[in-house]
């Protein structure tokens, strides 16, 4: 199955990004959506796979990320969304699923509760439940603990091999997926496509996102996938989380991954969209 790039206006002077396979296809359409820092090509695996069943898929760069526009302001939850909206709108995708990761989890149910007439269902992998306000004390303390490292200027071939040492079990799309990242410059070192000002930027509006405010309001399919990364303490509240999260969707359910890495989506694409697929066939009949 071939892969297109495809180049979408969704605000003025903001392009997004989209990389799409099987768009003839008559199966349920899926977008995509990566996490904080990451990229269109994390997907890639899931998608292939995706496509391979007979599903139109597009797998897209979020503004300020990889190789879509990078605007200086919109990094707020409400025009991110919109940006969804008008992506899918453009695509020409009647009620999609649409699935997130990490952050990008939280986006795709902000989606589903705020334009519950785009979505066909909604799926978060491990995320869709992140309540930072709940883990720190205020925002600056939330800032401080996770503000990214400063990668700029790392060899290219140093960041690979921590890569792969340190994802041992992932296929070839995950590592290139992650790689993608960063942008290498001609020097061969790397530079994060985000940037830092606007990885603040984004991490702020997620400190005062409160997706338990949501829940309630998501009348599509949703379906969370958490990864239980053997961290036991971590684990237990990721757990009491989605039971949360469980017990106030009106229709939702949950499929954990265990061992799993945060990038579910990287380390295990062909299971990830076994479970999507058979998700799609029962939430979104015909």
């Amino acid at each position: 199955m071939t892969t297109e790039e495809l180049r979408i206006t969704v605000a003025p002077d903001v392009e997004l990004r989209a990389l799409a396979s099987g768009l003839d296809q008559t199966g349920t359409p899926f977008v995509l959506v990566h996490g904080l820092a990451s990229n269109a090509r994390m997907w890639d695996g899931v998608a292939a796979e995706l496509a391979a069943a007979g599903h139109p898929v597009v797998w897209i760069d979020q503004r300020g990320h990889g190789q879509s526009g990078k605007p200086d302001d919109g990094y707020d939850f409400t025009t991110i969304v919109n940006d969804l909206v008008v992506l899918i709108s453009e695509l020409g995708f009647r009620r999609p699923v649409v699935v997130g990761q990490s952050w990008g989890g939280n986006v795709v149910l902000e989606l589903a509760a705020t334009h519950p007439d785009v979505p066909g269902a909604v799926v978060a992998v491990d995320g869709g439940f992140i309540e930072l306000a709940s883990r720190f004390e205020d925002w600056a303390a939330c800032k401080a603990m996770l503000t990214p490292p400063h990668l700029v200027g790392t060899p290219a071939t140093s960041m690979e091999r921590w890569m792969r040492d340190g994802n041992a079990d992932w296929p070839e799309t995950g590592i290139v997926g992650a790689m993608a990242n960063f942008e290498i410059r001609s020097d061969g070192t790397i530079a994060p496509w985000l940037t830092l000002d606007r990885h603040l930027a984004i991490l702020e509006a997620l400190y005062g996102h409160q997706p338990s405010t949501r829940y309630a309001l998501i009348t599509v399919p949703t379906l969370l996938v958490p990864a239980d990364s053997g961290d036991v303490a971590w684990t237990a509240d990721k757990r009491a989380a989605v039971d949360t999260a469980i017990e106030l969707l009106p229709n939702g359910r949950a499929h954990w991954f265990a061992p799993a890495h945060h990038d579910i989506h990287a380390q295990h694409p062909v299971r990830l969209a076994e479970v999507l697929v058979e998700f799609a066939e029962e939430a979104v009949p015909g």
